[in-house]
């Protein structure tokens, strides 16, 4: 089959990649000319573990292309992916669609014989009817389908998700765009991967679905944290108790500093908007994109307390970056609004993350970037874990009482037992677990008050 993906950002490039390693033959395009020069170069726009990797493989097989030129891009192609971006719009949190309806302008100039056009970028209830419409004014002897196939990847694993996926949604009544889907997903058969046929606008509402519903899961296990804390119960044993539960499950369920990234904070939102829009308020999302909000910047709250309640004019060293590990997004991170307030608060912030600093410099000021953890950690009244990254699931708190001011830890993702910590002579600030002091801070302490 003949495929052409609009846009090379991060579901774009995943998914043409993926599509030409299935045997497809693929053409990416992308107006960023620098951006597609890169690529043919071999460099990734994007952190992705293996995309490097599978991008040259098929580029080298001939199977994987890379243009400016859309309407080329398109000729001939029995599908074609918008997969441009669809960021928060600024002002009213809709969904803005401009590169969306852009490249369908595009698209149905340059359309040639029968062709499916599939939105696989997050898009509001009815953006395929739009898309649609938008096909017919430019051309009206267009001949297409225009299908919903959203997709379903976790950035950091998105490779595996695309290739062994749960579901693979596709919303049309089309019998033919149905029957060109179901052969561009073929390769999948083997991993008896089970395809949903659905109506155009209930494959747009999956998605914003599926990504409202693990939103409220964080959102709900770190709000059982907070009681946690207060009445001395371990959040990491209370999500173990109900995660086995296979009605609830255990994914989703981890406490932590509030979720971040390119999908959850925008589509929550959009689809509260949506809601709003159609006269059906989405109360529970309400409730969970405020909690989420407010939650980052009290994480600030928490590593002054473990420093006794002013941390004014002191070092804290901050572990990762970006929004989860195996990735160098970092929007909507938590460690933004962390650092912002940890300054408002009067502290010094120095940080280091292993892919993700690039990407963070841009939007953080006053901060002192570090070359690994021990550089960081130097000099430092406090160490905080922002992001589980393996590489901080080992480390050698010998050395790091050796060269911090302060022994105190504050793991905001839980990765550490408490015990192990204060057996290295630490204080250990954690989420959802009560508060432990090393004997020797807790003398400090105690002479300190008095």
């Amino acid at each position: 089959m003949r495929v052409t993906m609009i846009g090379t950002g991060y579901v774009g490039l995943v998914s043409g990649a993926c599509f030409a390693d299935f045997g497809h033959d693929v053409t990416c395009v992308d107006k960023n000319k620098g951006k597609i020069e890169a690529l043919e170069r071999g460099e990734m726009p994007i952190y992705e573990p293996g995309l490097a990797e599978l991008v040259a493989n098929n580029v080298r097989a001939g199977r994987l292309k890379f243009t400016t030129d859309l309407p080329a891009g398109v000729k001939g192609a029995d599908a074609v992916f918008i997969a441009v971006g669809t960021p928060s719009r600024r002002g009213d949190g809709h969904a803005d669609l401009t590169y969306v309806y852009d490249a369908t302008r595009e698209i149905g100039a340059a359309l040639d014989g029968f062709t499916v056009v599939v939105t696989k970028s997050t898009v509001p209830v009815g953006t395929g009817d739009e898309v649609e419409r938008i096909i017919r004014e430019t051309r009206t002897e267009a001949q297409c389908a225009v299908v919903s196939n959203p997709e379903f990847l976790r950035e950091g694993a998105a490779i595996q998700d695309f290739k062994h996926p749960d579901r693979i949604v596709v919303g049309t009544d089309d019998e033919r765009a149905r029957e060109v889907m179901t052969e561009i997903y073929r390769p999948l058969y083997l991993n008896r991967s089970p395809i949903l046929f659905t109506g155009r606008r209930t494959a747009e509402l999956i998605k914003y679905a599926a990504n409202a519903f693990l939103a409220t899961k964080i959102t709900f296990i770190n709000e059982i944290a907070d009681l946690a804390e207060k009445v001395g119960a371990d959040v990491q044993e209370i999500a173990r108790g109900i995660g086995l539960d296979n009605r609830i499950g255990s994914k989703f369920l981890h406490a932590g500093p509030g979720y971040g990234g390119s999908c959850f904070p925008k589509d929550t939102l959009a689809l509260i908007k949506t809601g709003e829009d159609n006269g059906a308020p989405l109360r529970i999302v309400e409730a969970v994109a405020a909690v989420n909000d407010s939650r980052k910047r009290a994480m600030a709250r928490k590593v002054s307390a473990a420093l006794g309640g002013d941390i004014r004019g002191q070092t804290i060293s901050l572990l990762g970056l970006t929004f989860k590990p195996n990735t160098d997004d970092m929007r909507d991170s938590p460690s933004l609004p962390l650092i912002t307030a940890l300054q408002d608060m009067g502290a010094k912030v120095r940080a280091f993350d292993p892919v993700g600093m690039e990407q963070a410099k841009p939007m953080m000021t006053g901060v002192t970037f570090c070359e690994d953890a021990y550089s960081c950690a130097e000099g430092a009244s406090a160490l905080v874990i922002v992001t589980e990254w393996e590489q901080f699931r080992a480390l050698d708190f010998k050395r790091l009482k050796s060269i911090m001011a302060k022994a105190v830890l504050v793991d905001l993702r839980n990765i550490y037992r408490p015990e192990e910590i204060v057996r290295h002579g630490f204080s250990y600030e954690s989420v959802g677990r009560a508060r432990v002091d090393a004997p020797e801070n807790l003398t400090r302490r105690a002479s300190h008050r008095k």
